[in-house]
């Protein structure tokens, strides 16, 4: 084991810890490398710290995977012109913008936080073991859950960069600063060998004080998407019934159950990340809007459902009725008090089914007998002033769900050599069968050859996980990103115009560039940007 620097610890600390009892502890008694992991609890507390980075604006706080997931696809729009949002959702992303933050988002800001998690996860597993003061039960344990966590970072490297940095070992600050990019399917052979060594020694579920820690399910389910990417479907199909045949994990009964805000550990859930309204840290009170909002000047909190919900000033339709929807909203103890920047596209609006019973959901355009001037996702809104108020919720954030791995069964089982689209069907019957009310509604995808199955799971991944962060990626898969935005209208923006073949990947940030040249030895086209 290498003699560390002291400054990287201390760097490492004032990163990685997040959570309100480290506040209160006196940093000084924490950075010596001597003390560091004296015990169970100090490796366990850093644990809480790479997942309190997890949840900052630029990955699962705010919207920031969202924007590369969702934005820019045939789903999700803003409402009005928004600078972080606009540079993907419009194709017209640089790597000088890349680097332009607002609200703690942008290309950069996820970039280095996915790496600040990579940094503290190398840390962690090799400060722990060996550790004579950690148990092996438990060095085994916190092993599992930090390659896990750095397996799933590496994976939204690879999505959103392809070639990146990559390091396993504890590094300093100036090795890490002179990294080269190293080849996508390097990187991917060792998140497997991550993800297959959490798979055999994480548990197949998490509550009480662990609630919101990956689980051998999420892991697995990483690991099919992947299998699905390499076009191994055999694999991935193994992979996804031994998920829905093995775990404890099933799907509710309707769409509406899954969501629910009171039941945010439901059967289906197969991780999500928790979160709690006034937690220091999260929250903290800055200036008000001119709608007497109070808009935070940072946190680390839950702010995604405000993305999500409407904004009073938008709404509604008919702006004389506004007085009137804001007394009937102050009766029922909420606000359209969100900033309307996540909206159901008019495309989305368009084409969902109308006979489908996920639409509501997706798709709110009235509330409360008013007609509404945008569509909104209600599955995603929380408008209780009490449990959810504006920039603190105290909603979850769902990351993996079962319906999820039944349509990526339907889909293996659809495109394996020798595939049955009939077979198929059986991997979504219970998800088509909750979003119909007749039986001759759900079955109207049954009985397709493989190209019209093909083609039905396409839209069926989209009504049924709008909103989720998976479109773009699964676009991208598919091949038919370019041929998508092709053909779409936005409300502000021209996509369709902009797109070109190189936005299936992002531009490393102009800075990282400037600090570290290396970086575009082997693509001085920085995946196209330049």
């Amino acid at each position: 084991m290498r003699t560390k620097n002291i400054f990287l610890y201390a760097f490492i600390i004032f990163t990685c810890f997040a959570c309100e009892d480290f506040l209160e502890e006196d940093p000084r008694a924490l950075i010596a490398p001597e003390t560091f992991f004296a015990s169970e609890s100090d490796a366990r507390q850093f644990m809480n710290g790479y997942y309190a980075i997890l949840k900052n604006n630029s990955i699962y706080g705010q919207v920031g995977l969202d924007v590369f997931y969702d934005n820019g696809a045939d789903i999700i729009e803003p409402n009005r012109s928004a600078n972080f949002f606009e540079p993907m959702g419009n194709y017209s992303l640089t790597e000088a913008s890349a680097d332009v933050s607002t609200q703690k988002m942008s290309v950069s800001d996820t970039w280095k936080d996915l790496y600040r998690v990579i940094l503290n996860t190398n840390v962690i597993i090799e400060r722990v073991t060996g550790n004579e003061a950690i148990s092996q039960v438990s060095q085994t344990d916190i092993i599992a859950d930090a390659r896990f966590v750095r397996a799933l970072c590496y994976w939204h490297i690879t999505n959103l960069w392809g070639a990146a940095p990559f390091y396993t070992e504890v590094l300093t600050l100036e090795e890490i600063s002179s990294l080269g990019r190293v080849d996508e399917a390097i990187i991917i052979d060792a998140v497997l060998e991550d993800l297959q060594f959490a798979q055999a020694n994480l548990k197949g579920a998490y509550t009480g004080s662990e609630a919101g820690r990956g689980s051998k399910w999420a892991a697995a389910l990483i690991e099919a998407k992947i299998l699905m990417q390499q076009k191994k479907w055999d694999e991935a199909l193994t992979k996804c019934l031994e998920i829905i045949n093995q775990s404890p994990h099933s799907l509710q009964s309707t769409y509406a159950a899954v969501f629910d805000p009171n039941n945010e550990y439901n059967s289906e859930i197969i991780w999500s990340l928790d979160f709690a309204k006034d937690i220091r840290g999260q929250f903290e009170e800055g200036v008000a809007d001119a709608d007497g909002n109070l808009n935070p000047v940072f946190g680390n909190g839950n702010w995604r459902p405000s993305m999500f919900n409407p904004r009073l000033r938008d709404e509604p339709k008919n702006t004389a009725d506004r007085n009137a929807l804001k007394d009937a909203l102050t009766a029922r103890g909420e606000s359209f008090n969100g900033t309307g920047l996540q909206i159901a596209s008019m495309d989305f609006a368009e084409k969902f089914p109308v006979n489908d019973l996920r639409r509501p959901l997706n798709i709110m355009d009235s509330y409360l007998g008013y007609d509404l001037n945008f569509p909104y996702m209600a599955k995603i809104m929380n408008l209780s002033l009490d449990t959810s108020p504006r920039f603190n919720h105290s909603d979850n954030r769902m990351v993996f769900r079962l319906a999820d791995v039944h349509l990526m069964a339907a889909e293996c089982e659809n495109e394996r050599p020798g595939g049955n689209p009939t077979a198929a069907y059986e991997y979504i019957k219970e998800i088509r069968e909750r979003s119909y009310a007749t039986v001759v509604e759900a079955e109207a995808i049954k009985g397709l050859t493989q190209q019209e199955f093909r083609e039905a799971i396409y839209d069926e991944r989209k009504w049924e996980l709008a909103g989720e962060a998976w479109r773009r990626y699964d676009l991208i898969r598919w091949g038919i990103l370019t041929d998508v935005v092709s053909n779409l209208e936005y409300r502000f923006w021209t996509p369709a115009a902009n797109i070109k073949p190189w936005h299936v990947k992002l531009p490393i940030p102009l800075q990282e560039l400037i600090n570290n040249p290396i970086l575009l030895e082997s693509d001085p086209t920085n995946n196209g940007y330049r």
